[in-house]
């Protein structure tokens, strides 16, 4: 591959990355904003409106997952990695409530031991659920790549393919909650994703490349696919309301492990893989990086059911209210976490370069090395 294919293709996942986190906060905006209204009552149609929003944005946490998992399997394990995230999330977890409570928002009356736990070992006390599952994936990725590589094309189809039956067919076709299912919150499932990101990554999807004359088929597969999440809902609510059954199954097509989920996931994947963006986007790469900050801090624990209503989730009521306030909160949401994780970055960069070459730098190499098989 020539390098300029290359940079083209890293803009292009990069803008998927961004595009991805949008999805994430849509997500939590419609959510944590009240904005989904009961499925087991009458919907109005902005209700309508808000269940087709996320739709179109619960493959969100796949794609991020895709897209890990479409670089690291080339990638060799680097234990730097794993802390830098780790910092990155207590940055957030311990800076932002001493924040709160010096601007007077959060009073210190309600911080407990239990809260100081939470912020001082966010990823053990499941501060950020999906930080928790991804560290956990993060650590079982050399195990994963020597399992990928190791296998034929044959044996790791067959291996998602009972993957897939175990977490999400049975799921998506039988009308009730089984016990196993976590709703693709877990580790489990971001392996199982890996797997698929770890498939494409060595041996594609053929149907989902662009085929000249053919037509964007990866940008059908995705809009059917979420249009197929809203549709499939709405019939499985129209036979709550008949029966008085199927309750705890309505939402079911909104699980991350769902296979209309994971199949809009990859479908959007592919959208960005095939597209070619022109030149001056490289300002595109220098932004993603900050993306998962914006994730870190409008999830963190003491504002994450806060700020859709201080972006007027609760003056949304109507369609076209609904639409410029959710916009709005995307758009506001994503420039101020970007921001604030850019000067995260930098603060980071600083400190590296202070420790690069150290005893805890060549501590960790050698830890590296033992993992990924080059070490004496």
């Amino acid at each position: 591959m020539r390098a300029g294919q290359h940079k083209k293709r890293m803009v292009n996942i990069e803008v998927l990355r961004l595009l991805a986190m949008m999805m994430v906060v849509s997500l939590h905006y419609l959510a944590k904003g009240e904005l989904l209204e009961k499925l087991t009552g009458p919907l109005s149609a902005r209700g309508h409106l808000a269940w087709i929003l996320e739709s179109f944005s619960i493959a969100a946490v796949d794609v991020y997952v895709l897209i890990s998992g479409y670089f690291l399997v080339e990638t060799g394990f680097r234990c730097k990695r794993v802390i830098s995230l780790v910092l990155q999330v207590m940055f957030y977890t311990c800076l932002l409530p001493a924040i709160l409570i010096i601007a007077g928002i959060l009073p210190v009356g309600e911080i407990t031991f239990y809260n100081i736990l939470q912020c001082i070992f966010p990823t053990n006390m499941l501060h950020y659920w999906f930080v928790s599952a991804y560290v956990l994936m993060f650590l079982f990725t050399p195990v994963l790549n020597a399992a990928v590589h190791t296998m034929k094309k044959k044996q790791l189809q067959a291996a998602i393919v009972i993957l897939l039956i175990m977490e999400s067919l049975s799921k998506t076709i039988i009308p009730v909650r089984l016990e196993l299912d976590n709703l693709g919150y877990d580790a489990y499932w971001f392996m199982v994703v890996y797997l698929i990101a770890a498939y494409i990554r060595l041996y594609g999807i053929p149907f989902l490349e662009q085929e000249e004359g053919k037509g964007n088929r990866a940008l059908l597969c995705y809009i059917g696919a979420c249009f197929g999440m809203y549709l499939l809902t709405m019939l499985i609510r129209r036979a709550y309301l008949f029966t008085g059954q199927f309750e705890n199954f309505i939402e079911s097509p909104y699980g991350y492990n769902h296979l209309l989920t994971i199949s809009a996931a990859a479908a959007l994947f592919y959208v960005f893989k095939n597209w070619e963006f022109g030149e001056g986007m490289n300002f595109i790469c220098k932004i993603a990086p900050c993306s998962f900050g914006v994730y870190l801090l409008h999830e963190q624990i003491n504002i994450r059911y806060k700020w859709p209503f201080w972006l007027g989730a609760d003056r949304c009521d109507t369609v076209l209210s609904l639409l410029g306030h959710w916009l709005a909160a995307i758009l506001i949401v994503m420039a101020i976490g970007l921001a604030v994780d850019y000067v995260r970055c930098l603060l980071f960069k600083g400190v590296g370069k202070l420790l690069a070459g150290g005893r805890l730098d060549l501590a960790l190499r050698r830890v590296d090395d033992m993992v990924n098989g080059v070490a004496d």
